[in-house]
């Protein structure tokens, strides 16, 4: 018990840094500057800072070339912002870093000069420099994807369809279809030759299927490293005909995980394969989150059910210390303010939208209603950070839900993102 507990803490760590990952690329990627002077600087862990520093001296004395005086100006305001923060580093962090700096377009031909460190999830592999009117992120971004992919493959003898399992997220690829005959023969034919020309017509359809599906797997970057296995769906006697004839390239074919029965055999089958395949897929992503929302859905459904959702009823239970398991959007984004009144002492705390890139100090606040002067901003906190404390308090499982999937999705475009399953019914 002691190491499950471990595991699922570890699991809700990484599910929480991912989070915290993608907002930040969220808010550099919509930051943008006048022409070439946002700076995006990737550093490996095995680059001397040394010979970073001298590289963006010397790119400091090349700006002199830049005919554009503001540019040339912010461009050089960067570096020196860039070289006096990289002063406080002897070496780069263990994974590297990324550093962004430049002058931000603030509105009204306004720009404030920001510089961001962001030290990755993983390994920086290569050195770069670039100068542009936006940040580049790819690298970054990269990131965000799954380490582990599976194939997934449904057929019948009509048609067949494949993509992949990344995390938590089915990614349909493509399909065909066959011109295998049905069992009735044309009359003029014996059965004897109508047989042999149906087995070969299937035959042909598993070859096609093998080899289209195998291109696609084998397509995927890293393929020996991250391809964890094959799923294979359908009717039988289909799937077990098609995985014992080999029609796969041997490299996929080795790396079947298992058959598994599935009525559909088009892109809705990919689904209907990765719901049936749970036993084999245990401990990925998706089956965990979708076991989390199926306990959800069945307590919600109950007369008297141990469910809650929606931000005022999940807080009020979270208060009364009666939630189990708290379930939060990955796609929330909102900030939880306190305001007050400096004039007359009012305060109010509120929930608010925030849109990529925006911060809290540049919302409206409105008026005091007491004493209609305008309101000000004396704390802000992410909505993710501020309910996970209070679960915290009361010892409840946190878990950030992906939108990936159809019962992810629901939890936000249904439920507001916040919902929980309770320790008891308390109808709050």
């Amino acid at each position: 018990m002691a190491e499950e507990h471990s595991q699922h803490e570890i699991e809700k760590d990484e599910a929480r840094k991912r989070y915290e990952f993608k907002k930040s690329l969220e808010r550099l990627e919509e930051k943008e500057g006048s022409g070439t002077e946002l700076i995006s600087l990737y550093i490996p862990p095995d680059k001397q800072i040394y010979d970073v520093t001298a590289q963006l001296r010397d790119e400091y004395g090349q700006c002199a070339n830049i005919k554009s005086k503001q540019t040339r100006s912010n461009v050089q305001s960067a570096l020196s912002s860039i070289l006096a923060r990289l002063k406080y580093f002897k070496n780069p962090p263990p994974n590297g870093m990324a550093v962004f700096c430049g002058a931000i377009n603030v509105g009204g031909d306004k720009t404030d000069l920001e510089s961001i460190i962001v030290e990755p999830p993983e390994v920086i592999q290569t050195y770069s420099y670039r100068c542009s009117s936006t940040f580049e992120l790819e690298p970054l971004k990269a990131m965000l994807d799954d380490k582990y992919v599976y194939g997934l493959l449904v057929l019948d003898r009509r048609e067949a369809y494949w993509g992949f399992l990344r995390g938590t997220h089915i990614e349909p690829i493509n399909g065909t279809h066959s011109t295998v005959p049905g069992k009735q023969r044309k009359g003029g034919q014996s059965s004897v030759r109508f047989e042999r020309l149906r087995l070969i017509a299937i035959h042909d359809f598993y070859s096609k299927v093998g080899e289209r599906a195998s291109a696609a797997f084998l397509a995927e970057p890293n393929f020996f490293e991250k391809f964890k296995g094959v799923l294979i769906g359908g009717p039988m006697p289909t799937k077990e005909e098609f995985a014992a004839g080999n029609f796969l390239h041997h490299e996929v074919q080795k790396r079947i995980i298992g058959l598994f029965d599935s009525s559909y055999t088009n892109e809705f089958g990919l689904r209907e394969l990765v719901d049936n395949a749970q036993e084999a897929l245990r401990g990925v992503g998706i089956m965990d989150e979708k076991a989390e929302m199926s306990r959800f859905f069945k307590e919600l459904i109950k007369e008297n059910g141990a469910a809650a959702y929606g931000e005022d009823s999940v807080r009020l239970n979270l208060e009364a210390g009666a939630v189990d398991t708290l379930l939060l959007s990955e796609k929330l984004r909102k900030v939880r303010l306190t305001l007050n009144c400096r004039n007359c002492g009012y305060e109010e705390v509120k929930t608010v939208k925030i849109e990529a890139g925006k911060k809290a100090k540049d919302l409206p606040f409105g008026y005091c209603p007491k004493c209609q002067s305008p309101l000000a901003l004396s704390k802000e906190a992410d909505i993710i950070d501020e309910l996970t404390e209070l679960a915290d308090a009361s010892n409840t499982r946190v878990e950030i839900i992906s939108e990936d999937f159809e019962e992810g999705a629901m939890l936000y475009s249904a439920f507001g993102g916040i919902a929980a399953v309770l320790r008891y019914p308390t109808g709050m």
